[in-house]
């Protein structure tokens, strides 16, 4: 049987330590301030939003909201973004996705300061990730990472698959994997014979929004696999892209859902909140 990543207890380990961290800014006068804009009515942004704030409350972190009406402009979506750049007593900026249609979020990513871009969306961060300079990474690929290292698993020179090619998840996380010296593969919806690819994966990361797409069929014996997708099933609970229950019983190590990344996400957006105060 696999050993059960617990994400839950991991992020509140960090949460604890950046405790410690903002307590020692505060005594410097320095108060770590996250601001959020979320733009229209979307139920999931709201829950999102609302554990945010939750994690902001317990470590210490001041937080801001900005909710705008799904109609809004594109300018007028800029132009608070540009505010916010200018407020000195806010060091992270964050625009909860998804945004209305007509909107442009790349264009609204490019707006935020990348100096107050905690959650790593920014090209500037984006290419310093590349390149392997000190940047904000993006919180879920930080947090399947934050997990590997905290349970000792090695990731220089393991085949690596990630399944998912997306801007949040999949094509930061290749580069996190690359920069830990791993042999990385990506899968997505175009690739042929997933199952064989995936055979050979010592580290399997599925995020692609599939309830229970990875079999246990596709996973060899030891294998590592950590589940990003969080999908609602028919009946209201809460699935991941992995068939846990029998893969559970093949690999080494997994990540369940609910418990697993999830909780990281925040506990690593979290930590960039406090990187972005102490850099300034």
């Amino acid at each position: 049987m696999a050993e059960i990543i617990d994400g839950k207890e991991l992020a509140r380990k960090i949460r604890m330590e950046l405790k410690e961290d903002v307590s020692q800014l505060n005594s410097k006068g320095i108060h770590p301030k996250l601001a959020v804009i979320m733009v229209g009515d979307d139920k999931a942004s709201k829950v999102y939003v609302k554990n945010k704030s939750k994690a902001c409350e317990e470590i210490g972190i001041e937080y801001e909201e900005f909710l705008l009406d799904e109609n809004t402009k594109q300018e007028e979506l800029l132009g608070l973004i540009d505010e916010l750049n200018e407020r000195a007593d806010i060091h992270g900026i964050l625009l909860q996705s998804p945004i209305p249609k007509h909107l442009d979020i790349y264009q609204a990513f490019n707006r935020i300061d990348y100096r107050k871009d905690v959650d790593g969306f920014n090209p500037l961060n984006v290419g310093k990730l590349v390149i392997g300079e000190d940047c904000f990474v993006s919180c879920t690929p930080f947090g399947v990472i934050k997990m590997l290292e905290e349970y000792g698993i090695e990731i220089e020179g393991k085949n690596a698959v990630v399944i998912g090619r997306s801007n949040i998840v999949g094509k930061p996380l290749v580069q996190c994997l690359l920069a830990k010296n791993a042999t990385v593969t990506v899968c997505h919806s175009r690739t042929k014979n997933i199952g064989e690819i995936t055979k050979n994966a010592d580290i399997l990361v599925a995020a692609l929004g599939k309830p229970k797409f990875v079999k246990e069929d596709m996973v060899k014996d030891g294998a590592v696999v950590i589940d990003v997708g969080i999908n609602r099933t028919d009946d209201g609970k809460l699935v991941g892209d992995v068939d846990f229950e029998n893969i559970s019983k093949k690999a080494s190590f997994i990540t369940p859902v609910p418990g697993g990344v999830g909780p990281m996400t925040i506990a690593m957006l979290m930590n960039n909140v406090v990187k972005a105060a102490k850099n300034k």
